[in-house]
């Protein structure tokens, strides 16, 4: 165990024990995975159980949540140095998507798709379209019924892993106007008559997880594929997003400790100026302003898993899930920030004992919402009529 590790290991001695075990795992297949494609990296670490949702009730003893053992197993796989991208798509898959339909799906029907633990079959989440991203109300795409079942036509874009998904949780008009209950939710395959992948989009953050465009023309659905009632897509919208926000940011976690730990390391050993680097007052400070973000994040996070396995409604967390994630993403900027001004040029050298990825963390900034607008929304919950 590293210096910092000891410093900020702030959770019960059962959910660090997860941690150690995840990352311990995860490293040679880390190691061994660099470089191949998304898919094999997935499987690689969903191999590990890290897809697989323990039961709901909560665990005795020592033991984590559910929840909280969902997240310490993310933090440990991105401790071990896994790609930050596929990390990411491993909590968004656990908690922005997992997690919520277990919730809302009765229970044959979660069934029906629980083999996606298994790490074979991979979901995306189509919420977003060119011209309507934070504002679902405004979406195109329309889902008309057509007999027993319903015919889908629109586009989605900018969605994580579509480019290689199997699954669609896609959101699509079945009424018009601005009706809380215009929007519903539908799960079905990728590879339906209709269904159309644009090409990858190249991206500069996070680019170990492809990102692309879903186009449907005419794609017949069955009734069986509506998640919930006709209406109730807004209200499936809203468990997605507050568990994102809640927790997605648990990816970050594991890049966060390393980059920290390594520029300790390194400024315990550079000479300066006829001196260790790490004796400047300025380099100490700088540091701890490290230490510090990712001492709230993990906080945070963790805090919000708790409330989670202690089977708080997610109507109740929206401002806090808000603030969790507009807190641990700007913090994540505030980390790399620190780190890249202490380590120079090396920052920006691709093999260097440094790297700096700066993308990466400014695109935090945007997932599940762009951090004004959840402002704007954390001000309504304090009775502002405040506006978009």
């Amino acid at each position: 165990m590293t210096a910092t590790d000891h410093l900020l290991r702030t959770g019960p001695a059962g959910t660090e024990a997860v941690v150690d075990e995840y990352r311990d795992l995860a490293r040679p297949l880390a190691e061994r995975s660099a470089g191949k494609d998304f898919r094999d990296q997935w499987e690689a670490l969903a191999g590990l159980g890290v897809l697989r949702l323990a039961p709901p009730e909560p665990a005795g003893g020592d033991a984590p949540g559910p929840v909280t053992r969902s997240l310490a197993m993310i933090e440990g796989i991105g401790l071990a140095g896994a790609d930050p991208g596929v990390v990411y798509a491993l909590a968004s898959q656990v908690f922005g998507m997992q997690y919520p339909l277990r919730a809302v799906l009765p229970r044959d029907a979660w069934e029906s798709v629980a083999h996606v633990q298994d790490g074979r079959v991979l979901l995306c989440h189509a919420l977003t379209e060119r011209k309507g991203g934070s504002d679902p109300l405004s979406m195109d795409t329309r889902a008309r019924r057509d007999g027993e079942g319903y015919v889908l036509d629109g586009a989605k874009t900018f969605i994580t892993a579509a480019p290689v998904a199997d699954l669609a949780l896609v959101f699509a008009r079945t009424d018009e106007g601005r009706s809380p209950f215009a929007l519903s939710a539908f799960l079905f395959p990728v590879e339906r008559p209709g269904v159309t992948r644009a090409e990858p989009f190249a991206k500069t953050a996070l680019p170990g997880v492809p990102m692309g465009e879903l186009v449907f023309d005419g794609v017949r659905l069955p009734a069986s594929a509506l998640i919930g009632g006709e209406g109730s897509g807004l209200a499936v919208l809203s468990s997605t997003t507050t568990w994102e926000r809640a927790l997605l940011l648990g990816y970050a976690l594991g890049p966060m400790r390393r980059t920290l730990q390594r520029v300790t390391d390194w400024a315990s050993e550079r000479g300066h100026f006829g001196r260790r680097m790490g004796s400047s007052h300025q380099v100490a400070a700088r540091l701890s302003d490290m230490a510090l973000a990712l001492h709230r994040s993990r906080s945070l996070l963790y805090g919000m898993a708790a409330r989670l396995d202690a089977g708080t409604p997610t109507r109740r967390l929206s401002a806090e899930a808000a603030l969790t994630k507009i807190s641990v993403s700007e913090d994540y900027v505030r980390l790399t920030g620190h780190a890249t001004a202490l380590s120079g040029v090396r920052a920006f050298i691709a093999d260097s004992e440094l790297p700096a990825d700066l993308h990466s963390p400014m695109a935090a900034l945007t997932y599940a919402g762009p951090n004004d607008l959840l402002r704007v929304g954390v001000a309504r919950e304090f009775g502002l009529p405040v506006e978009n």
